[in-house]
């Protein structure tokens, strides 16, 4: 799904809780745009993951199509607390495939999680996504959310 020509390998590992709950929805979120929005007044904000978010959310009501463009969609919430988090973009459509976008299909509400930037291994910086390994997902038994300052030390 990712076009040629875009990169997002610069581009920072966010840990990503849900706002009301603090649970941990996923280790592999980054910040994204929402790519419908072609006028910058109009983009909206999102986070997103390349993986399910296991154990972490479900789906909730219908598939429906996005506000602003032919995606079909899901709304996805937080198994602890209950709050829609986010979507599922079932079937992407043909302008959101053509547009340069990062692949992922799980997106997350601004107003509904907390993105924490993901350190390397080393615990000295921010871990980035090209390198990250592929399809590598925490295992940590510890899904709350730990603070900010723990992440950033």
């Amino acid at each position: 799904m990712s076009s040629t020509g875009c990169t997002f390998a610069d581009r920072c590992v966010t840990v990503l809780c849900c706002r009301f709950c603090r649970q941990v929805l996923s280790w592999r979120g980054m910040q994204a745009v929402l790519l419908a929005g072609t006028d910058t007044d109009t983009d909206t904000a999102l986070y997103s993951t390349d993986m399910p978010p296991s154990g972490a959310v479900d789906f909730i009501g219908s598939c429906r199509f996005a506000e602003v463009c032919a995606c079909r969609v899901r709304s996805v919430a937080c198994l602890k607390c209950g709050n829609v988090v986010g979507y599922h973009v079932i079937c992407p459509c043909k302008p959101c495939l053509q547009s340069c976008n990062n692949g992922h299909l799980w997106m997350f509400h601004s107003h509904a999680v907390l993105g924490i930037n993901r350190l390397d291994p080393s615990g000295v910086n921010v871990l980035l996504w090209g390198n990250l390994p592929a399809l590598e997902e925490s295992t940590e038994g510890d899904t709350s959310c730990a603070s900010e300052e723990e992440f950033i030390r």
